[in-house]
């Protein structure tokens, strides 16, 4: 016998069934998803760390570290032996951030899925996106600001704004998202700092700054770009609230390339920031090795103690000392998941004044009465081992000449700290140029011209440390941020 249902009672059946069946086969559909996008990300680290472990395996076979007999033992001067000795121990200086860098690209994804948020963007405490430049690209300075509102947006942040901090005034469309702040020639922080840290400190005064020490800065660079992936990073930091400070991977090989080597060199700090910066920040939560000047979340209110107020000493790299003087009054820092674009410098010439200025910022830093040692102590090994670059360079090249009789553990510490920075070149590719939008062929070819490219990079740091090591610290040299920009300002004290 066949039973017929009534139409009306079908459709009063069929449709709530039917609209339970569909929330349920799209839960499982997304579940599924997430379950493969989980399984894809986690397979790309595995092979990863697998590739890297295999690469410093080979440098211990390659350079004899492990398994290689010691050099001939030859007779040499006592004074000239122990000059070649005392070469090799130089490498010991760059494995704690060799150590670093390995332990932070192996203990955490290091292809992460996208960030989603922890909470409504609604609820979030007040944003100030502060961009400090002297004036010079008023051009570029618009562009961005208008490329970073329009992402802000998109993402759904609602209480923010972009704040330009110039020496020279800027025409910006000022409304209720965007604020001009432009620092009187006259005015002189109380310590005399200078250059950026003086603009930064002009924002911290009383009749200027308008944030409550509840609302958050998120430092930029006139050319830093601010993506999707970044501003829900930023978002769930401060939403959590449970450091003062923070900071995240920033890249450099996006849109348009306007200098293939500068921007393959910097693939090198690209697998920095994932690995000695996230590690640092993710285990210790504190900058041991120093942190960037861009894509820096601080909390006004810890901002305004530790301030930028801190000298000429504090003005060449004055994210660092800023840096290391919160490290001193007991803050804390974490890392930030998504990334910012930045470029790479557009040539030779800036890249190799980019890393001077650096360098000689740094050596203010470490050699400041004012930061304890016990402060600072990791950052003046990370320093004195770039410093000392020419010479370890040397004691490779010598020892294959002239070898001398050492602890095998040298060799392997030589052979480890080697490894890890030949695959910091090639992990900084993969993660700047990424397969799915550049592809295989492009992919290697860029591994390869890293890889091509280190013997110069190493040159041009190696004249940049000797060149910083001489002469007047207190300078800022200004790296072009357009094509046929006009020379560089460069500004002493």
């Amino acid at each position: 016998m066949v039973h017929v249902i009534p139409e009306a009672a079908a459709s009063t059946i069929t449709l709530p069934s039917l609209k339970s069946t569909l929330r349920k086969g799209t839960m499982v559909v997304s579940r599924l998803s997430s379950a493969f996008s989980e399984t894809l990300h986690l397979t790309k680290h595995v092979a990863h760390v697998s590739l890297f472990i295999t690469v410093v395996l080979l440098f211990e076979v390659g350079a004899g570290g492990l398994w290689g007999d010691p050099p001939t033992s030859v007779s040499y001067p006592p004074l000239v032996t122990l000059l070649f000795q005392l070469l090799r121990l130089l490498p010991l200086l760059a494995l704690p951030q060799a150590v670093f860098n390995l332990l932070g690209l192996i203990c955490f994804n290091a292809f992460p899925e996208r960030a989603k948020l922890k909470g409504s963007p609604l609820l979030a405490p007040f944003l100030c996106l502060r961009v400090v430049t002297r004036g010079d690209y008023p051009d570029l300075v618009r562009q961005n600001v208008n490329r970073n509102l329009t992402t802000c947006l998109r993402v759904g942040l609602e209480k923010f704004m972009i704040e330009v901090v110039t020496d020279k005034k800027i025409d910006l469309p000022e409304n209720q998202r965007v604020r001009q702040v432009v620092v009187p020639s006259s005015y002189r922080p109380k310590s005399g700092a200078l250059f950026k840290a003086r603009a930064l400190q002009y924002c911290l005064e009383e009749d200027v700054n308008i944030l409550l020490d509840t609302d958050w800065i998120v430092h930029l660079d006139e050319e830093t770009l601010v993506t999707d992936s970044a501003i829900r990073g930023i978002l769930n930091f401060v939403i959590e609230g449970r450091h003062q400070f923070g900071q995240g991977l920033i890249t450099y090989a996006n849109e348009n390339i306007q200098n293939w080597f500068t921007t393959l060199a910097d693939s090198f700090r690209v697998s920095d920031d994932m690995g000695k910066l996230r590690f640092q920040f993710k285990v210790f939560h504190k900058p041991l090795f120093g942190w960037k000047g861009s894509y820096v979340v601080t909390q006004t209110g810890a901002e305004r103690r530790v301030t930028f107020d801190h000298g000429p000493d504090g003005s060449v790299a004055e994210d660092n000392y800023f840096g290391m003087v919160a490290l001193r009054e007991g803050y804390s820092f974490d890392f930030i998941e998504g990334e910012m674009w930045e470029k790479s410098p557009f040539t030779i010439y800036d890249f190799l004044q980019q890393r001077k200025r650096w360098l000689q910022g740094i050596l203010l830093v470490v050699h400041s009465p004012h930061i304890p040692v016990s402060t600072k102590w990791l950052l003046a090994i990370s320093l004195y081992s770039w410093v000392t670059m020419p010479l370890a360079l040397a004691s490779v090249i010598l020892s294959t000449i002239f070898p001398v009789p050492v602890p095998g553990v040298l060799n392997v510490i030589a052979a480890f700290v080697g490894g890890v920075n030949f695959y910091m070149y090639i992990f900084g590719v993969i993660k700047s140029f990424r397969v799915d939008r550049v592809g295989w062929l492009r992919m290697a070819m860029c591994m390869a011209g890293a890889l091509i490219t280190m013997p110069f990079n190493f040159l041009v740091e190696n004249i940049a440390v000797i060149r910083g090591l001489v002469g007047n610290k207190h300078k800022f040299y200004i790296v072009n941020k357009l094509t046929g920009a006009p020379d560089k300002v460069v500004n002493t004290v």
